[in-house]
């Protein structure tokens, strides 16, 4: 059974505040509302909370600056969401497709998750 969703706050979301996403490096935040709402949705499927290890990056943030171009992090368009135990991974990735999220990297403590304008693509770290 899902939980009854909780009511819009401020920013205009049910589970995150736009905070989460400013770039760690400089502060900015340029992350899509549409992005922040897919995460809703994810949260709300997962059924457990989503914590954001790394959100919008500006493009000077030290893992841009590597890129040739800069990456869905920098788009706005993209999240670091920390996972602990592999239940928790796996049902983040499935319910991450089923939302419609089409970038889904896998590590050992999160998962990136973005919504690229490509086919949907899966990777490990």
């Amino acid at each position: 059974m899902y939980e009854v969703l909780p009511e819009i706050n401020e920013d205009g979301f049910r589970y995150f505040k736009r905070s989460e996403f400013d770039c760690t490096h400089t502060g900015k935040n340029e992350i899509k509302d549409s992005f922040i709402h897919s995460l809703d949705q994810l949260r709300y499927v997962c059924g457990f909370p989503l914590v954001v290890t790394s959100g919008y990056r500006h493009k000077t943030h030290p893992e841009e600056l590597g890129k040739a171009t800069p990456g869905q992090h920098n788009r706005g368009v993209a999240a670091d969401v920390r996972v602990t135990g592999g239940k928790q991974r796996r049902k983040v990735v499935e319910m991450a497709f089923v939302v419609g999220f089409t970038g889904i990297g896998v590590a050992k403590g999160f998962v990136h998750l973005d919504k690229r304008s490509s086919e949907p693509v899966l990777w490990n770290y």
